[in-house]
């Protein structure tokens, strides 16, 4: 679709638009899930690990990982006509965190990406969308040769509100982070539902 135009005899239609963020530890995979899904060439501000970063990058379980995300991902998917999804990757190391206000600002929901051989590495991020009531979803990235371990106990080790939706995924899959954004979207607009609600009654 190009938009502005539209069927022959039909207004065009003007998409509404929604933001998403993709969070989560360093190398858990947010620069891989957004290029899966993005319908354009994503936007990337990678940049090689270098020995000064030694010290303050902690790389233990993702050794063979080259380059980092310094500023943010960025790629556009358009769920219909009239909806198109904006996600923002956000940079996983604890030194660019200071960006994450300014990318989470006007987002509908976000995508904390989980790791089970860094667990702990995806709690900042939990944290940091619960603080603020942006509405998320946990998505267990299954990388090949990870333990696999059910959701409940995942949930349990996260010590995740039972509202929140935790889905296993793999971020290469284009069909299977198109689920992960449909749960964040459908997420988001039952959080907004409830919210409304509590403030008529």
């Amino acid at each position: 679709m190009i938009f502005g135009r539209s069927e022959r005899g039909k207004p065009p239609v003007e998409p509404v638009t929604l933001k998403i963020l993709v969070a989560g530890g360093f190398g858990v995979g947010k620069t891989t899930l957004v290029g899966a899904v993005s319908e354009i060439r994503p936007l990337r501000t990678e940049e090689l690990l270098t020995e000064a970063g030694r010290p303050v990058d902690d790389t233990s379980g993702v050794e063979s990982k080259s380059t980092t995300t310094v500023a943010m991902d960025f790629g556009r998917i358009t769920l219909r006509e009239d909806l198109v999804l904006y996600l923002f990757g956000t940079p996983g190391q604890e030194r660019f965190w200071f960006m994450w206000d300014e990318l989470s600002e006007g987002a509908l929901g976000a995508v904390v990406l989980a790791d089970t051989r860094r667990l702990e590495d995806c709690f900042a991020a939990v944290d940091y969308f619960e603080r603020r009531s942006i509405p998320f979803l946990v998505g267990v990235n299954c990388f090949e040769g990870a333990a696999r371990y059910p959701a409940e106990d995942i949930r349990r080790a996260l010590d995740l509100d039972d509202d929140v939706p935790l889905l296993l995924c793999d971020a290469r899959d284009r069909e299977s982070v198109k689920e992960i954004l449909i749960g964040v979207v459908r997420h988001a607009m039952d959080h907004a539902a409830e919210r409304r609600q509590t403030v008529t009654t």
